[in-house]
C-alpha cells in the first residue's frame, strides 16, 4: 500500500524525464533560431494573451508557469525587446511581426515531431493522463504555495 508518506518515486521521475525529453526537443528548434526556452514562453504568453500585457503581468504569468526568478524573467523580457521579438506600446508588451513570425516557424517545425512523439496513444489514456497532470500540478503549486509563503 502506497501512503503520502511512502509516495512511489518513480512516478516523480518518469514525469520529469518526459518533460525534459519533450523540453529538449523543442530546445533543439529554439536554438535553431537563437531563442531560449525561456525566452519562447515568455513570448507566446505575449502573444497568446486575450489582452494587452504589461511587463508585470507577462513576468507573473510566466513565473506562475515556469516557476522562474522575476528578476530573471525581466532580463528575458528585455532580451526580447532587444531582439525586437516585443515592442513597447505605451505600457504594454506586444510580439512584433518578427515575434509571430518566429513562434509559427518553431511551431511548424516542432510539430511533426510532436506528432510522432504523441501519435498512437489512445485518446483515453491521453485523457488520463492530462488529468492526473492537471491534479499534480494543482497539488504541487499549492504545496509550492505554502513553502514560500
Amino acid at each position: 500500500m502506497t501512503t503520502a508518506a511512502t509516495a512511489p518515486t518513480g512516478h516523480a521521475r518518469a514525469l520529469a524525464l518526459a518533460h525534459y525529453a519533450a523540453r529538449g526537443v523543442l530546445e533543439h528548434v529554439l536554438d535553431r533560431h537563437g531563442i531560449t526556452f525561456q525566452q519562447q514562453v515568455a513570448l507566446r504568453t505575449a502573444l497568446t494573451a486575450e489582452t494587452p500585457q504589461t511587463a508585470d503581468d507577462l513576468v507573473t504569468q510566466v513565473r506562475n508557469s515556469l516557476k522562474a526568478d522575476p528578476a530573471d524573467i525581466r532580463a528575458t523580457l528585455d532580451e526580447l525587446l532587444a531582439k525586437q521579438l516585443l515592442v513597447v506600446d505605451g505600457t504594454h508588451l506586444r510580439p512584433t511581426d518578427a515575434g509571430r513570425e518566429l513562434l509559427a516557424v518553431t511551431a511548424a517545425e516542432t510539430a511533426p515531431v510532436s506528432a510522432r512523439i504523441w501519435g498512437g496513444i489512445p485518446a483515453d489514456d491521453l485523457a488520463a493522463a492530462t488529468r492526473v497532470l492537471d491534479l499534480v500540478t494543482e497539488r504541487a503549486n499549492a504545496e509550492l504555495a505554502t513553502l514560500t509563503a
